[in-house]
Formats: structure tokens, C-alpha cells, sequence
């Protein structure tokens, strides 16, 4: 692929997400229609519409693409090229007005990540990345954090859809992390925290049981920036998988450890 074609599709991925993005803004604090997908797992008329907006400005440029998003799914199979949309991450802290979420805008390549865009509309940060050329925040260079122990960590984390029905709740290692770690958070924008990883906030981050909209553009994020991203054994990473475990790095193993504990 020529690099001219790569930098429009970077602009088409900015395009999108800041267009996503205004859409979360203006309505943001104002009375929404909310829907349940699930017992905790909601959807409201602005995802809708930042969606919209987000594919109709892809497709426009793009016709012959993939486009995979969280609440339309998988639009037009068969291209190489596939689009990974979150049009709001964090719908439950958006609905509630709590001000942490943002979109994420991903392109993968035969099944290659290779850049990535998340917007958080209220700090008004915009976070890059394209493989082989590093990660960005408002245009400056970004890497994660030097910190080295376990201990003196901020980790971040989330918890899964089903906490109310499945043991499988990643309430254990919530747990084993908060004893072992600095101080353990979790604000529910899984990109965000990718994010955060990536410019050295936080040390290390893992959830299970996400999409691959929840982490394609910021697993990209947290490797230009300098960081690894693997599943909770160390082995590597699928945004198609059920597992992510990102850091900065130097405490990933410490954190496969925990991870591997009872």
C-alpha cells in the first residue's frame, strides 16, 4: 500500500472520530433515550447517531470496505480492509453523565491493525497511532510510563456484562491486583484506558471478555507508545480474543503472575 493512501486513511479516521465525537459533545448532559442490550448493558439514541455519522463518512470514501461496529456489526464482507468502530465507549458513563468516554476508530489490514484513533470529546484528546510510526496525543509524542515495580503501579481494569450471572468475574484479580499494586481503578472506557497506558497514566491494564472495538485502535496505541500488549498468560494478543493484558512493559510479567494466581 502506498504511504500517500495510508495518510488518507488516517485523515478519514480522524474525520470520523472527531464528527463521532461532536455528535457525544452536543448531546452530552442532555435528556437520551436509553436501551437495554443486556441487564447492565446499555445503548442509547447517541451511539446511534455518532455511528451514523462515523460510517456514513467511511462508506462515502470508502465504499468497498468492511465496516465492523458494536451496535450495527459487521457491514459488507469480503474486503481486506475492515473498519472497527466504538461510536461511544463508555455508553453507561455517558448515560449517567459521568464525563469519561470517547470513539474509537480502528482500520485493520488483512487482519493487521495498522492505525488507530480515539477521541474523548470532553478533554478534547485525540489520541493516534499508526504501526511502525508511534502514538500521539494532540500531535506530541507519547510512550508509557518508566516505572518499573508492581507496587508503585496504577492499574486499571473493568468488569464484564455478565458480573451478575457468571463466576468468571475478574472480581479475583480486582483483588489479588489491589493488594499487590499501587492502587487498582476503573473508570469504564476500556479505549480510554488503553489510552492511558500508552501516555504513561497508568502502568498496566486488563479486562477480560471485551470486542474488538472495545480494543483495536488502543492495543495499537499501547505498542507505539513503547508498551506490550499480550492475553493474560503473556502469549499473544487477538483483538478477536477474550483477554488483554497491556503495560507499560516492565511490569507485565509481575502482572501475568497476579494474573495466573488463585
Amino acid at each position: 500500500m502506498k504511504e500517500t493512501k495510508r495518510e488518507n486513511l488516517l485523515d478519514t479516521a480522524i474525520e470520523a472520530a472527531k464528527a463521532g465525537g461532536a455528535i457525544l459533545k452536543k448531546n452530552y448532559g442532555q435528556p437520551i433515550k436509553v436501551e437495554h442490550k443486556g441487564a447492565i448493558d446499555l445503548v442509547t439514541e447517541v451511539d446511534k447517531l455518532s455511528e451514523k455519522v462515523i460510517i456514513d463518512i467511511i462508506k462515502k470514501k470508502y465504499p468497498e470496505h468492511t465496516i465492523l461496529s458494536e451496535e450495527k456489526g459487521l457491514k459488507k464482507k469480503g474486503s481486506p480492509y475492515k473498519w472497527i468502530v466504538d461510536p461511544l465507549d463508555g455508553t453507561t458513563n455517558y448515560a449517567h453523565g459521568y464525563p469519561v468516554f470517547c470513539v474509537s476508530v480502528a482500520l485493520e489490514i488483512d487482519r493487521e491493525v495498522v492505525l488507530g484513533v480515539i477521541y474523548d470529546p470532553i478533554l478534547e484528546e485525540i489520541f493516534i497511532a499508526q504501526k511502525g510510526k508511534g502514538a500521539y496525543l494532540n500531535g506530541k509524542k507519547i510512550s508509557v510510563s518508566k516505572i518499573q515495580s508492581l507496587s508503585d503501579s496504577l492499574l486499571v481494569t473493568g468488569f464484564p456484562y455478565d458480573i451478575r450471572k457468571n463466576t468468571d468475574d475478574n472480581i479475583n484479580h480486582f483483588r489479588n491486583f489491589c493488594k499487590r499494586a499501587q492502587a487498582v481503578r476503573r473508570p469504564g472506557s476500556a479505549a480510554l484506558d488503553l489510552c492511558y497506558v500508552a501516555i504513561g497514566r497508568f502502568e498496566g491494564f486488563w479486562e477480560m471478555k471485551l470486542f474488538p472495538w472495545d480494543v483495536a485502535a488502543g492495543a495499537l496505541l499501547v505498542r507505539e507508545a513503547g508498551g506490550k500488549v499480550t492475553d493474560f498468560k503473556g502469549n499473544s494478543f487477538d483483538i478477536y480474543g477474550k483477554e488483554v493484558l497491556a503495560s507499560n512493559g516492565f511490569v507485565h510479567k509481575a502482572m501475568v503472575e497476579v494474573l495466573a494466581s488463585k
